[in-house]
């Protein structure tokens, strides 16, 4: 499912319009976004949790060529499914 996929059911399923459901669905990304570069963390109970996670420095190759190369230590975002979601699926 992309973004125009999801926007066209949340909009069937809350009986609102395309655009009123894409206002709320950039709503949520800023809103989640913002709070994970702050360092915080969002949790949806009986969804999920969204994270940062620190990765360390370290070495890896060049497919290519296989030449060593050093990867820089980073954030990434994260996402742990809740009890009920993993209980779905």
């Amino acid at each position: 499912m992309n973004k125009a996929e999801l926007i066209t059911k949340v909009a069937d399923d809350a009986g609102v319009t395309k655009t009123q459901a894409n206002a709320a669905l950039d709503s949520f990304i800023e809103a989640v976004t913002k709070t994970l570069k702050g360092g915080g963390k969002v949790t949806l109970v009986g969804f999920g949790t969204f994270s940062v996670s620190k990765r360390k420095a370290r070495k890896g190759r060049n497919p290519q060529t296989g030449a060593e190369i050093n990867i820089k230590a980073r954030k990434v975002a994260r996402f742990k499914a809740g009890k009920e979601l993993a209980a779905k699926l």
